[in-house]
């Protein structure tokens, strides 16, 4: 047998990633004890799974991770959940190192360490992400929220999602009739609410605040502009009646120079076109709902006591 250090490169060469089986090391001439006492604290390698080894002690990589999940799973698997939803460039994704993967129904395998192993009858096709078996896009994310409680979780993945282009409402929606139900109920109510085309997650807390205002329902990010046509502003949310235009500022946003100028000369012109304006910040709504809707509502009198100026109104394209 080959020494340690002429054998390590060979190891790694049929390994994916770093990652191999057990049974493969003793294919290679790597003895079971050998690779038991390598992998013991201090040793050279680590045991990521059940007869799954790291050639490595470091923390392992995302993709390492998934590596050994796909041995695990013996080629049966598909990437789904929160992983797969990174991997699809989603950033509004819940933190944790768990790989969640499909398998077919008749398959036994248990869910070992940081594997969720989901057997399912409707095993969705596979598609290649940079060499990884992934359920599509709009499986792979319901799958994931599907386990979560927290509808801002929700929201936002599923807002950024559609922003993205990754999948549509409707595309979310068909597979929600189509896969499991269960864990459904939180998911379903959110994408009833992304026909009323919310971009984040604070406008769907706006929208409760005026409703609990006793305000007529605003129109969402429609373009104004002035009689002569000349661009004013898109407002998060607009009573078009009275001219009232209520933003939802990001305090995080106005750390940019640019964007905090940007937001200025937005006022401005908001001003100059004779619209009252209320700012708030996403935390408020949360924080101060109360005194939000004290806001709003005072602010509604002040337009309707004024005459409405002369501005024009259309829907931002979709």
């Amino acid at each position: 047998m080959k020494s340690n250090l002429d054998l390590e490169p060979c190891l790694r060469q049929h390994s994916s990633h770093g990652v191999i089986r057990v049974v493969k090391l003793n294919e290679l001439g790597v003895h079971s004890r050998t690779t038991y006492r390598r992998c013991q604290p201090g040793g050279p390698w680590t045991y990521l799974l059940p007869g799954i080894v790291l050639l490595s002690n470091s923390r392992p990589t995302a993709r390492q991770r998934i590596e050994a999940a796909l041995l695990h799973a013996r080629g049966a698997g598909l990437l789904t959940g929160f992983e797969a939803a990174r991997r699809f460039g989603l950033r509004n994704v819940p933190t944790g190192n768990e790989v969640h993967l499909l398998v077919p129904a008749d398959c036994q395998f248990r869910s070992p360490g940081f594997v969720l192993i989901e057997r399912t009858t409707h095993l969705p096709q596979r598609m290649n992400v940079g060499g990884v078996p992934t359920a599509p896009p709009a499986r792979a994310i319901l799958d994931g929220v599907r386990r979560l409680r927290d509808r801002d979780a929700v929201t936002a993945l599923l807002i950024e999602a559609r922003q993205s282009g990754l999948c549509s409402p409707a595309e979310l929606s068909a597979e929600l009739q189509t896969g499991s139900r269960r864990g459904t109920a939180l998911p379903r109510a959110v994408l009833k609410s992304l026909a009323d085309d919310l971009r984040s997650v604070a406008e769907a807390h706006a929208g409760k605040l005026w409703r609990r205002a006793g305000l007529p329902p605003p129109s969402r990010n429609p373009v104004l502009l002035h009689a002569d046509g000349r661009y004013i502003a898109t407002p998060d949310l607009w009573w078009d009646e009275v001219a009232l235009a209520w933003e939802i500022d990001s305090f995080e946003h106005h750390f940019r120079r640019h964007d905090y100028a940007a937001t200025l000369e937005r006022n401005a012109r908001y001003a100059g076109a004779g619209v009252i304006l209320v700012q708030t910040v996403p935390s408020r709504l949360k924080r101060a709902p109360d005194a939000v809707i004290n806001d709003l509502r005072a602010a509604y009198d002040i337009a309707q006591s004024r005459p409405r100026p002369p501005l024009t109104l259309r829907r931002a394209p979709a």
